[in-house]
């Protein structure tokens, strides 16, 4: 099938439709196509304007990006737009659907835009670590002018049709045939005889767009200083500014070419395909279909369950919130509208969708309520007895073919739906807190979870605005359980030398937004505490300031201390000699670590957790472990999550230091995997690892 089918309309008029579905990427040969197109209709006397439209939902979602880093293939991009914007036959882009990336900035080089009511326009590069490289450096801050064109790339979020014509980004937004008005607009440009080059237009490169430009961009390197994209980004923009159109087009290419092959911009690009591959569950094919919800049901109205109960409201889903008393649920229903009147403050929610999600959300008080629930989901306290009475009444309850899920963070999922006649219809959903923000959600596959459970409960996520991906069963699941060993990493550090400050500065500095120690200060020690207890479990030092009732923030002190409920800890000497008194008692000589060295010993022992989880099959995809700890725990995205970061270092130095740390602990469970000896003898990496 042609991938761009060029039809001369016989009024003058040349239609090139792509014909690259789903998306209309544009790959190699639809860009051939398309210049081949332009140069031939531009010879025929009996064609005096063109239109380029798209088969399909989209018009173009842009290039190919599984071009990237592969030798290039003529015409480029860049090319290509060169040819159309140099067309003295005016060449109009009639828009449907969503116009990202190159697709964008084909239609930035056209000489007229026309959208439908359904079109989305942006530029989000940024996201992959990149700029735009074919010219929209260029062409947008001569349409927007340079500070809004930069906030819009650097944001990266599409605009709709609306907004789009209210900023000038378009000509026309068709309220009728898109094709038709397009079809209009080209023959009008044609009849007026004016040059179309898009190049020539006058930027509005004022003073005060020049100094907004700048603050703006200052500010956004200062807070973004290990993306190079930011720095290039603004580079370029400057560039549309200070040369002729040309020049600043050869500083964008140069730029967006060296972000190709920097290691940060191929992290976000895993992380790109990674959230694709998560998509596809270990052999369920497509013929498996949802089952369909219309209700829901949360049990327990605490902060999980109303967050829960919240996702729900927000995709327009009514939801039943359930509690075993009437204060506990008014408590838990005055939470939920509080986080609301708090978004309606800030502005982030208006009023009516305040009263419109509200509406969604039902209290009620008693496990029966959930008897006409299509998906119920449990967010009681993380206890084996109090779930197992749960789910045991819900096998009463709930009617045919219900959902049963358990929001469970570590609890054994088969064990949960044992206690039921029907363990096909258990799943675990864990959603991660706060989780009407949270992205994540960890869809637990049980021994019996029913192919269809298991696809509904990805589309569900992905209604709610999740990122669901498939996990097996064990303690902690993914996420936890690696969470699990660096927590333990964490604490041997302390004990061999390293102090709080210098390990959350290491963190911090690699990307984290927080270090392990002022995150457990924040969330509140004795949280860990009781699962610690509840679990035999053990961590000497963060154990030792719990019994001194120290438990972070809430307490004024912790690993640190919060003078005056201070949010910002300071170095506490008690603390740090607490830590000096158990090396001592422990019999462990203290020593200093620099930050490379912290990270390795916090780090390294998470890669090794990792791969014993795809070694046991908990994990369907090492870039799934990736998406979980960037999207759950706030792994820096630059650097591909954790697998993916490991793949960098190399496994041959990875092994041999987990041996030596192995060694100087004596921790026979710090040895490497097989699976990283096996990498680490053939070279090969764990992006092409799946479940053993």
């Amino acid at each position: 099938m042609d991938l761009v089918r060029v039809e001369n309309r016989g009024t003058g008029l040349a239609l090139l439709t792509i014909a690259n579905p789903p998306v209309n990427a544009l790959a190699a040969p639809v860009r051939a196509g398309l210049a081949e197109a332009i140069v031939a209709v531009g010879r025929d006397p009996s064609v005096r304007a063109i239109v380029i439209a798209a088969d399909g939902k989209a018009f173009v979602a842009g290039a190919d990006i599984g071009e990237f880093g592969k030798p290039p293939v003529s015409p480029s991009l860049p090319d290509l737009l060169q040819i159309i914007e140099q067309s003295e036959k005016p060449v109009v882009a009639a828009i449907q659907g969503v116009a990202f990336g190159g697709g964008f900035e084909l239609a930035l080089a056209c000489h007229g835009r026309i959208v439908g009511p359904d079109a989305r326009l942006g530029l989000p590069e940024i996201k992959l670590g990149l700029i735009p490289g074919a010219g929209g450096t260029q062409r947008l801050p001569r349409l927007l002018g340079a500070a809004p064109a930069f906030a819009m790339m650097l944001d990266g979020k599409p605009v709709n049709a609306f907004k789009a014509l209210a900023l000038g980004l378009v000509d026309q937004l068709a309220d009728g045939d898109l094709l038709a008005a397009a079809n209009a607009y080209a023959l009008e440009l044609a009849d007026a005889g004016q040059s179309p080059q898009v190049r020539t237009r006058v930027g509005r490169f004022t003073t005060e767009d020049r100094a907004d430009f700048e603050a703006a961009a200052a500010e956004a390197i200062r807070r973004s200083p290990k993306l190079p994209n930011v720095a290039a980004l603004a580079e370029a923009v400057r560039a549309a500014m200070d040369l002729p159109f040309d020049e600043g087009l050869a500083v964008e290419r140069a730029r967006f070419l060296s972000l190709v092959d920097d290691p940060t911009s191929k992290a976000l690009r895993h992380v790109f395909f990674a959230e694709r591959a998560a998509g596809r569950i270990p052999g369920i094919g497509k013929e498996v279909k949802a089952r369909p919800i219309a209700q829901a049901a949360v049990i327990g109205a605490g902060t999980m369950g109303g967050g829960i109960a919240m996702s729900f409201a927000e995709a327009g889903i009514p939801v039943t919130l359930i509690e075993v008393e009437e204060a506990a649920l008014q408590t838990g229903l005055g939470r939920v509208r509080a986080n609301y009147e708090a978004s309606c403050k800030r502005g982030s929610l208006s009023v009516e969708d305040m009263k419109k999600r509200l509406g969604l959300i039902r209290g009620a008080v008693g496990l029966e309520a959930a008897a006409d629930a299509d998906v119920i989901v449990e967010a009681a306290f993380e206890e084996m007895g109090v779930k197992a009475g749960i789910f045991g009444a819900l096998d009463r309850i709930a009617k045919p073919g219900a959902i049963l899920a358990t929001n469970t963070s570590y609890l054994d999922v088969n064990a949960i739906a044992a206690c039921t006649s029907r363990p096909a219809d258990v799943v675990g959903l864990h959603f991660f807190s706060p989780a009407n923000i949270m992205r994540l959600l960890e869809v637990v596959r049980g021994a019996e979870t029913a192919p269809d459970v298991l696809v509904t409960s990805f589309e569900l996520g992905r209604k709610l605005g999740k990122l669901p991906v498939i996990v097996g069963v064990c303690h902690g699941f993914v996420g936890n359980r690696i969470l699990a060993k660096r927590s333990q990493a964490a604490e041997r550090l302390l004990l061999a030398g390293a102090l709080p400050h210098e390990i959350d500065a290491a963190v911090t500095d690699f990307g984290f937004r927080m270090g392990p120690f002022a995150m457990a200060d924040l969330a509140g020690q004795d949280i860990g505490w009781r699962v610690r207890k509840a679990t035999g479990a053990r961590a000497p030092v963060s154990d030792a300031l719990c019994e001194m009732g120290r438990f972070g923030q809430k307490t004024g002190r912790g690993f640190y201390l919060y003078p005056e409920g201070a949010r910002k800890g300071t170095r506490d000497p008690e603390t740090e000699a607490l830590i000096a008194r158990l090396s001592e008692e422990q019999g462990i000589a203290r020593r200093s670590f620099t930050p490379d060295e912290i990270i390795a010993r916090l780090f390294y022992p998470m890669v090794n957790e990792g791969a014993k989880i795809l070694e046991e099959g908990i994990a369907a995809r090492a870039s799934d472990i990736d998406l979980i700890w960037i999207n759950g725990y706030n792994w820096p995205a630059f650097t591909g999550g954790p697998m993916h970061w490991a793949d960098g270092i190399g496994f041959d130095r990875i092994v041999a230091a987990l041996d030596e740390i192995a060694t100087e602990t004596g921790e026979d469970s710090l040895r490497p995997t097989a699976l990283l000896r096996r990498l680490a003898e053939s070279g090969e990496v764990l992006a092409n690892v799946v479940a053993l």
